[in-house]
């Protein structure tokens, strides 16, 4: 049967990748992809389940497409991801108009799924969260030609107290590096000129295969594909950024010198009760190193206010520690109390309207350490990714080094030439914002 499918992706990259591969069987499947979901007649909703925020987002999004089996032409609505691992029959239950739940490690029989639904079964499939990698599958990037994210492995070996990633997704699972290079390298031939890798934490790469973290050892084998231009990392826990990465980082003219850190907080009796392995003096000497090895490197984290017992000086503390390291990029989220968690059970609660107000304290002095930082870029040439054209068509927009798609800032390029989505230019920083730069394009292009 063939049929109009659209699918609508939630939550982080680790899940675009998963939804790419949907795509990918669907369109081998013979359906028809569309983008307008007013004309599917299959809508999968790929969802996030992290935190609260997360799930009210996927569950407004499933009843917001549900509405269209009523006034579309809409005849069959699938939930897949996080949050379908997660409450399984209690989702298909409780939203009668879904018509099948599919859990982390299930999507891949997505195509047999959509068949199933189409001839009228309910279906509910769940709990293969230790699924390894399938390198036949076919899959169909989403992301602008030039950039894609590429998982290195999936699950997590971590058990913070907070999140229940490891519960949706198991244990870490390494993809083989002859896979992971050999995707690249299809990639490249394609067009893109940046991969970014992903996993849960990508310094746990290899630990399954050779019994020790390897992503150094991973990295040396993709700096000679010819083409690739910009390797990024994202999601390195600290505690396992080894000086081998970091001479690999410091020596690749393939890896940008960006590094994400999931920090979560600086005060040791909170890290403690996150169940994080590192405290405030490691964090501080791996910061101190990894600028004194990489002088221009971008360091990303994030922060978490309201930790159950949090107190005022434990935030107080890390306010200042945030202060005096000043972070290039900074995201920082409330505790999300979530269900199945350790940190559930935790007595001394944070009221939800500290937590907020904790959060805003810390992004408004980011905001000024971020205004600092920029302006250090001005008379500086940076290299830059560019992604469009403003209204203005001699103002173009792009990326530099320094910026993750869709979660850092943009670069406005001042230009007398014509310039394409996906070129390389050089480009002199002349003014800075709070998260975005400006500049004016050096007429030196790169390929």
């Amino acid at each position: 049967m063939t049929c109009n499918v659209g699918l609508v992706s939630l939550g982080c990259a680790k899940n675009l990748v998963d939804s790419e591969i949907m795509l990918g069987l669907i369109e081998e499947g013979n359906y028809v992809l569309v983008e307008d979901n007013s004309k599917a007649e299959v809508l999968i909703v790929n969802t996030c389940g992290f935190i609260a925020s997360a799930k009210d987002e996927s569950i407004d999004t499933i009843l917001e497409l549900a509405q269209n089996k009523v006034h579309g032409s809409l005849k069959v609505l699938i939930a897949t991801g996080c949050l379908s691992e997660r409450y399984k029959e209690d989702l298909l239950n409780s939203i009668p108009e879904l018509d099948a739940v599919v859990g982390t490690g299930d999507y891949v029989n997505i195509v047999k799924i959509i068949e199933d639904t189409l001839n009228g079964e309910k279906v509910c499939a769940y709990g293969n969260i230790h699924y390894n990698f399938d390198e036949s599958l076919p899959r169909k990037i989403s992301t602008p030609k030039y950039t894609a994210f590429v998982k290195i492995g999936d699950g997590c070996n971590n058990h913070c107290t907070f999140c229940i990633i490891p519960t949706l997704r198991g244990r870490f699972r390494s993809r083989k590096p002859k896979d992971i290079k050999q995707e690249i390298i299809n990639l490249v031939s394609n067009g893109v000129k940046e991969v970014i890798l992903i996993a849960q934490d990508i310094t746990q790469y290899g630990i399954d295969i050779y019994g020790k973290n390897s992503l150094p050892l991973l990295l040396k084998e993709l700096e000679d594909i010819d083409m690739l231009k910009w390797i990024r990392l994202l999601y390195a826990y600290p505690e396992n950024i080894s000086d081998e990465l970091i001479d690999v980082i410091k020596n690749s003219t393939k890896i940008i010198n960006y590094l994400d850190i999931p920090l979560q907080h600086t005060e040791d009796n909170v890290l403690k009760g996150m169940a994080r392995k590192t405290n405030k003096v490691k964090i501080t000497k791996l910061i101190e190193k990894l600028r004194s090895e990489i002088p221009d490197i971008v360091i990303r984290s994030s922060f978490i206010t309201g930790f159950p017992g949090e107190s005022d000086e434990d935030f107080n503390n890390m306010l200042k520690t945030l202060e005096d390291l000043k972070l290039d990029r900074l995201g920082v989220f409330t505790y999300s109390l979530e269900e199945d968690t350790k940190a559930a059970l935790f007595e001394n609660q944070v009221p939800d309207e500290i937590k907020i107000d904790r959060q805003e304290k810390i992004l408004q002095m980011q905001q000024e350490i971020s205004l600092m930082n920029n302006e250090k870029k001005i008379n500086h040439v940076l290299e830059i990714l560019i992604e469009g054209v403003t209204d203005d068509p001699s103002v173009y927009f792009g990326r530099s080094y320094m910026d993750t798609p869709e979660i850092d800032g943009i670069v406005y390029v001042h230009s007398n030439y014509k310039l394409e989505e996906g070129q390389m230019c050089k480009t002199l920083i002349t003014d800075a914002l709070e998260y975005d730069l400006i500049g004016e394009i050096t007429g030196e292009f790169t390929k």
